[in-house]
Protein backbone atom coordinates (compact mmCIF):
# COMPACT_ATOMS: atom_id res chain seq x y z
CA UNK A 1 0.00 0.00 0.00
CA UNK A 2 1.28 3.47 -1.08
CA UNK A 3 2.03 5.47 2.05
CA UNK A 4 1.04 9.71 2.31
CA UNK A 5 1.87 12.15 -0.52
CA UNK A 6 4.40 14.69 0.87
CA UNK A 7 3.12 17.44 -1.09
CA UNK A 8 -0.07 16.94 -0.24
CA UNK A 9 0.46 16.58 3.66
CA UNK A 10 2.71 19.74 3.46
CA UNK A 11 -0.16 21.42 1.45
CA UNK A 12 -2.65 20.48 4.11
CA UNK A 13 -0.62 22.07 6.82
CA UNK A 14 0.30 25.47 4.95
CA UNK A 15 -3.97 25.88 4.81
CA UNK A 16 -4.45 24.36 8.31
CA UNK A 17 -1.72 27.34 9.59
CA UNK A 18 -3.82 29.66 7.58
CA UNK A 19 -6.91 28.92 8.61
CA UNK A 20 -5.65 29.12 12.44
CA UNK A 21 -4.98 32.61 12.82
CA UNK A 22 -6.41 35.91 12.72
CA UNK A 23 -4.32 37.58 10.88
CA UNK A 24 -2.03 36.67 6.90
CA UNK A 25 1.16 35.13 7.16
CA UNK A 26 4.05 35.81 5.07
CA UNK A 27 6.06 33.62 3.63
CA UNK A 28 8.65 33.51 6.00
CA UNK A 29 5.73 32.81 9.13
CA UNK A 30 4.80 29.68 6.61
CA UNK A 31 8.12 28.13 6.44
CA UNK A 32 9.29 28.63 9.87
CA UNK A 33 5.91 27.87 11.49
CA UNK A 34 6.11 24.43 9.51
CA UNK A 35 9.89 23.83 9.42
CA UNK A 36 10.16 24.08 5.46
CA UNK A 37 12.80 25.78 3.42
CA UNK A 38 11.30 29.07 2.12
CA UNK A 39 11.49 27.71 -1.59
CA UNK A 40 9.39 24.71 -0.43
CA UNK A 41 6.61 26.90 1.12
CA UNK A 42 6.98 28.99 -1.43
CA UNK A 43 6.04 26.38 -4.38
CA UNK A 44 3.04 25.26 -2.42
CA UNK A 45 1.53 28.57 -1.91
CA UNK A 46 2.28 29.23 -6.00
CA UNK A 47 0.43 26.11 -6.48
CA UNK A 48 -2.38 26.88 -3.39
CA UNK A 49 -2.70 30.58 -5.15
CA UNK A 50 -2.90 29.17 -8.62
CA UNK A 51 -6.32 26.66 -7.67
CA UNK A 52 -7.88 29.91 -5.97
CA UNK A 53 -7.27 28.00 -2.19
CA UNK A 54 -5.07 30.92 -1.23
CA UNK A 55 -4.99 33.91 -1.76
CA UNK A 56 -1.96 37.07 -1.41
CA UNK A 57 -2.74 40.16 -0.71
CA UNK A 58 -1.00 42.57 -3.08
CA UNK A 59 0.01 45.31 -0.61
CA UNK A 60 1.74 43.25 1.64
CA UNK A 61 2.58 39.97 -0.26
CA UNK A 62 0.86 37.88 2.84
CA UNK A 63 -1.27 34.67 2.41
CA UNK A 64 -4.67 34.17 3.68
CA UNK A 65 -7.06 31.74 2.36
CA UNK A 66 -9.00 31.77 -0.96
CA UNK A 67 -12.39 32.09 -1.59
CA UNK A 68 -12.14 28.49 -3.56
CA UNK A 69 -11.60 26.57 -0.10
CA UNK A 70 -13.82 28.75 1.35
CA UNK A 71 -16.71 28.13 -0.92
CA UNK A 72 -15.70 24.27 -0.39
CA UNK A 73 -16.16 24.85 3.13
CA UNK A 74 -19.35 26.45 3.03
CA UNK A 75 -20.56 23.92 0.84
CA UNK A 76 -20.28 21.26 3.64
CA UNK A 77 -21.46 23.50 5.89
CA UNK A 78 -24.80 24.13 4.56
CA UNK A 79 -25.53 20.12 4.83
CA UNK A 80 -24.52 21.01 8.71
CA UNK A 81 -27.95 20.72 10.67
CA UNK A 82 -26.72 23.19 13.38
CA UNK A 83 -25.80 25.68 10.72
CA UNK A 84 -29.38 25.23 8.39
CA UNK A 85 -31.37 25.26 11.46
CA UNK A 86 -29.56 28.28 13.15
CA UNK A 87 -29.54 31.18 10.04
CA UNK A 88 -32.83 32.24 10.86
CA UNK A 89 -32.54 32.58 14.25
CA UNK A 90 -29.00 34.39 13.75
CA UNK A 91 -30.18 36.86 11.75
CA UNK A 92 -32.76 38.03 13.38
CA UNK A 93 -30.21 38.03 16.82
CA UNK A 94 -27.99 40.34 14.94
CA UNK A 95 -30.64 42.27 13.57
CA UNK A 96 -32.24 42.63 17.04
CA UNK A 97 -29.07 43.28 19.21
CA UNK A 98 -26.99 45.10 16.17
CA UNK A 99 -24.21 42.93 17.22
CA UNK A 100 -22.18 40.36 15.54
CA UNK A 101 -23.40 36.56 15.81
CA UNK A 102 -21.02 33.43 15.39
CA UNK A 103 -22.36 29.97 15.50
CA UNK A 104 -19.23 27.59 16.65
CA UNK A 105 -18.66 24.00 17.01
CA UNK A 106 -15.74 21.74 18.69
CA UNK A 107 -13.25 20.64 16.31
CA UNK A 108 -9.90 19.16 17.20
CA UNK A 109 -9.26 21.26 20.50
CA UNK A 110 -10.54 24.86 18.71
CA UNK A 111 -13.95 26.29 17.88
CA UNK A 112 -15.12 26.42 14.39
CA UNK A 113 -16.97 28.99 13.37
CA UNK A 114 -19.79 27.50 10.88
CA UNK A 115 -22.24 30.64 10.80
CA UNK A 116 -20.91 34.60 11.05
CA UNK A 117 -23.59 37.27 10.64
CA UNK A 118 -22.62 40.58 10.27
CA UNK A 119 -22.63 43.44 12.39
CA UNK A 120 -26.22 45.38 10.84
CA UNK A 121 -24.29 48.44 9.82
CA UNK A 122 -21.43 49.94 7.49
CA UNK A 123 -18.19 48.92 9.31
CA UNK A 124 -15.57 46.98 7.27
CA UNK A 125 -16.03 43.62 8.45
CA UNK A 126 -14.46 39.83 7.75
CA UNK A 127 -16.25 36.79 7.44
CA UNK A 128 -15.25 34.48 9.69
CA UNK A 129 -16.76 31.21 8.46
CA UNK A 130 -14.24 28.33 8.67
CA UNK A 131 -11.87 30.43 10.99
CA UNK A 132 -10.44 28.19 14.09
CA UNK A 133 -10.70 29.92 17.76
CA UNK A 134 -9.24 29.24 20.59
CA UNK A 135 -10.71 27.30 23.60
CA UNK A 136 -10.13 28.70 26.19
CA UNK A 137 -9.34 32.67 24.96
CA UNK A 138 -13.01 32.90 23.23
CA UNK A 139 -17.01 32.97 24.70
CA UNK A 140 -17.75 30.17 22.07
CA UNK A 141 -14.77 28.24 22.95
CA UNK A 142 -15.37 28.78 27.20
CA UNK A 143 -18.99 27.38 26.91
CA UNK A 144 -18.32 24.49 25.12
CA UNK A 145 -15.62 23.40 27.51
CA UNK A 146 -17.89 24.13 30.22
CA UNK A 147 -20.68 21.81 29.46
CA UNK A 148 -18.32 19.32 28.33
CA UNK A 149 -18.61 19.39 24.32
CA UNK A 150 -15.07 19.92 24.05
CA UNK A 151 -12.08 19.04 26.00
CA UNK A 152 -8.71 20.87 26.71
CA UNK A 153 -5.23 19.50 26.50
CA UNK A 154 -2.94 22.15 27.02
CA UNK A 155 0.10 22.36 25.10
CA UNK A 156 3.98 21.74 27.73
CA UNK A 157 4.71 25.37 27.55
CA UNK A 158 1.36 26.37 28.90
CA UNK A 159 -1.90 28.01 27.36
CA UNK A 160 -1.26 30.74 24.73
CA UNK A 161 -1.76 34.46 26.57
CA UNK A 162 -3.62 36.96 23.50
CA UNK A 163 -3.71 39.45 25.40
CA UNK A 164 -3.17 40.18 29.61
CA UNK A 165 -5.85 39.59 30.26
CA UNK A 166 -6.49 36.00 28.82
CA UNK A 167 -6.98 32.90 31.34
CA UNK A 168 -3.57 31.39 31.22
CA UNK A 169 -4.18 29.23 34.95
CA UNK A 170 -5.57 26.20 34.89
CA UNK A 171 -7.46 27.51 38.22
CA UNK A 172 -8.66 30.75 36.85
CA UNK A 173 -10.07 29.18 34.26
CA UNK A 174 -12.10 26.46 36.00
CA UNK A 175 -13.08 29.02 38.07
CA UNK A 176 -14.97 30.60 34.69
CA UNK A 177 -15.97 27.88 33.47
CA UNK A 178 -18.00 26.78 36.88
CA UNK A 179 -19.27 30.09 36.31
CA UNK A 180 -20.97 29.72 33.01
CA UNK A 181 -22.13 26.65 34.34
CA UNK A 182 -24.07 28.47 37.04
CA UNK A 183 -25.46 31.22 35.21
CA UNK A 184 -25.97 29.71 31.89
CA UNK A 185 -23.62 32.16 29.54
CA UNK A 186 -19.87 32.96 29.45
CA UNK A 187 -18.10 36.00 28.35
CA UNK A 188 -14.31 36.85 27.08
CA UNK A 189 -13.72 40.73 27.69
CA UNK A 190 -10.60 41.62 26.11
CA UNK A 191 -9.22 37.99 26.22
CA UNK A 192 -8.35 37.33 22.66
CA UNK A 193 -7.85 40.66 21.45
CA UNK A 194 -7.77 44.28 22.94
CA UNK A 195 -11.27 45.93 22.60
CA UNK A 196 -12.83 43.14 22.08
CA UNK A 197 -15.29 41.22 23.99
CA UNK A 198 -17.80 38.48 23.35
CA UNK A 199 -21.02 36.55 25.18
CA UNK A 200 -22.40 33.47 24.28
CA UNK A 201 -24.51 30.77 25.27
CA UNK A 202 -24.71 27.31 25.05
CA UNK A 203 -27.19 25.28 22.12
CA UNK A 204 -28.41 21.83 22.90
CA UNK A 205 -29.77 19.04 20.81
CA UNK A 206 -31.82 16.01 21.14
CA UNK A 207 -30.95 14.82 24.69
CA UNK A 208 -30.06 18.07 25.79
CA UNK A 209 -26.42 18.05 25.14
CA UNK A 210 -24.70 20.71 24.55
CA UNK A 211 -23.46 20.30 20.48
CA UNK A 212 -22.33 24.06 20.17
CA UNK A 213 -23.20 27.84 20.78
CA UNK A 214 -24.12 30.98 19.60
CA UNK A 215 -22.01 34.04 20.63
CA UNK A 216 -22.31 38.26 19.98
CA UNK A 217 -19.55 39.95 19.79
CA UNK A 218 -18.35 43.56 19.10
CA UNK A 219 -16.21 46.38 20.96
CA UNK A 220 -16.17 45.75 24.69
CA UNK A 221 -17.95 49.56 25.07
CA UNK A 222 -20.77 47.87 23.39
CA UNK A 223 -20.99 44.26 25.04
CA UNK A 224 -20.35 45.50 28.70
CA UNK A 225 -20.81 48.00 31.13
CA UNK A 226 -17.79 50.67 32.10
CA UNK A 227 -17.16 48.09 34.58
CA UNK A 228 -16.27 45.55 31.69
CA UNK A 229 -19.77 43.29 32.68
CA UNK A 230 -21.46 42.61 29.83
CA UNK A 231 -24.68 44.31 29.22
CA UNK A 232 -28.22 42.19 30.87
CA UNK A 233 -30.17 42.97 27.57
CA UNK A 234 -27.51 41.63 25.06
CA UNK A 235 -27.31 38.78 27.25
CA UNK A 236 -30.59 38.23 27.72
CA UNK A 237 -31.74 38.25 23.35
CA UNK A 238 -28.95 35.88 23.23
CA UNK A 239 -30.13 33.12 25.54
CA UNK A 240 -33.21 33.35 24.23
CA UNK A 241 -32.13 32.89 20.70
CA UNK A 242 -29.96 29.85 21.83
CA UNK A 243 -33.32 28.41 23.04
CA UNK A 244 -34.79 28.41 19.99
CA UNK A 245 -31.90 27.04 18.09
CA UNK A 246 -32.04 24.32 20.50
CA UNK A 247 -35.68 23.97 20.03
CA UNK A 248 -35.46 23.11 16.72
CA UNK A 249 -32.78 21.12 17.17
CA UNK A 250 -35.16 18.69 19.30
CA UNK A 251 -33.62 20.04 22.84
CA UNK A 252 -36.96 19.16 25.15
CA UNK A 253 -34.14 20.95 28.31
CA UNK A 254 -31.67 23.68 28.96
Amino acid sequence: MAGPVQSIERAAAILRLLAGGPRRLGLGEVASSLGLAKGTAHGILRTLQHVDFVEQDEATGKYQLGAALLHLGTSYLDVNELRSRSINWADALAARSGEAVRLGTPLEGQVLVVHHVFRPDDTLQTLDVGALLPLHASSLGKVLLAYGAATLDPPPEGLAAYTRHTLVDPEDLNRALAEIREQGWGAEVQEMAMGDAGIAAPIRGHGGLVVGAVCLSGPVERICDPRGRPLPALTALLREAARAISRDLGATRW
